[in-house]
């Protein structure tokens, strides 16, 4: 059986707290696992979540600073140790590929296992062989250069069952059918369109670092799940701007305006040791579902629309 869900290995922001580990989410996306940000702790943190090294698939860097990047060294070694056997695709800004080099040989280690860098130069389309989902860089606004990334499914077809009986398509014609989008019933031609109906495919958006900016929307427009960051509260909307940070408020903003279904907040700065002010404060302007992230919750990509 297929599973999408979101693994939530970290949601402290620049400071880990008692309850919050350096940022770390793992998206479950069927056969792919999507490593997001692995801050330091990433390692531990699947450990006690009971994902393994060899459900991942590609690593997505935002950008590189060190709540964000410093437990890739570890990754990058724990993917080799376990002798990984497939490849393994690394996203992260072009920029800061002095960066990536010195994680990924921080120290001494055997090489096993195929990690393939592929740096982002500007935003676009990016190359993710063998995924069954189109995957996306953006760019947002930080000090440093920091992209968004976006998971597009394509859209599919759901046959009725009814309407394929009608028509007299049975067994090996279902097959035919769906192969080759016509098949010859009883000397008529019947067309996939006429026995099926549009399966909308599902959206995931990953917005870390950023102040608003035109590529927030951008990535969260239509997303099933979107996970946000939300540093600060809207009594600090100043400090948010200066650092290039969002608040709660704003996340939940854009994700109304964007049609978003289910609101993942997270990065949570330290001096907010509780949370029920990001709900509040989310809640004014977003009334889908709101999910404050936890370390090792698990979140659920929502059900096909």
């Amino acid at each position: 059986m297929s599973q999408r869900e979101l693994v939530v290995l970290g949601t402290a922001s620049q400071v880990p707290t008692r309850t919050r580990n350096h940022n770390g989410y793992l998206l479950r996306w069927d056969g792919e696992g999507l490593l997001f940000d692995p801050g330091e702790g990433t390692q531990r943190q699947m450990l006690q979540a009971g994902v393994s090294a060899t459900g991942i698939t590609r690593i997505a860097v935002t950008h590189f600073h060190g709540d964000h990047c410093l437990g890739l060294a570890g990754v990058i070694q724990r993917i080799n140790l376990d002798r990984v056997p497939h490849p393994v695709d690394a996203y992260y800004p072009a920029t800061g590929q002095v960066f990536f080099d010195r994680l990924r040989h921080a120290t001494a280690y055997f090489e096993t296992a195929e990690l393939r860098p592929r740096p982002i130069a500007d935003a676009g389309p990016l190359d993710a062989p063998g995924a069954p989902f189109a995957l996306e860089a953006v760019r947002l606004s930080h000090p440093v250069d920091s992209f968004g990334y976006r998971l597009v499914e394509p859209d599919g077809r759901r046959l009725d069952p009814q309407r394929l009986g009608a028509l007299g398509v049975r067994g090996p014609l279902v097959g035919r059918l769906q192969k080759e989008g016509r098949v010859e019933v009883d000397g008529r031609t019947v067309t996939l369109d006429e026995v099926s109906e549009r399966r909308p495919g599902q959206r995931f958006a990953f917005v870390m670092d950023t102040r608003l900016c035109d590529g927030v929307g951008q990535l969260a427009e239509g997303a099933d799940l979107l996970v946000i960051e939300a540093t600060f509260l809207d009594a600090d909307a100043h400090l948010a701007e200066d650092h290039g940070h969002l608040t709660a408020a704003q996340a939940a903003r854009v994700a109304a305006e964007a049609g978003v279904r289910t609101l993942v907040l997270t990065h949570f700065s330290q001096r907010y040791p509780d949370l029920d002010g990001h709900l509040a404060e989310a809640r004014k302007h977003f009334d889908g579902e709101i999910v404050i992230a936890e370390d090792l919750a698990r979140v659920p990509v929502p059900p096909r629309r």
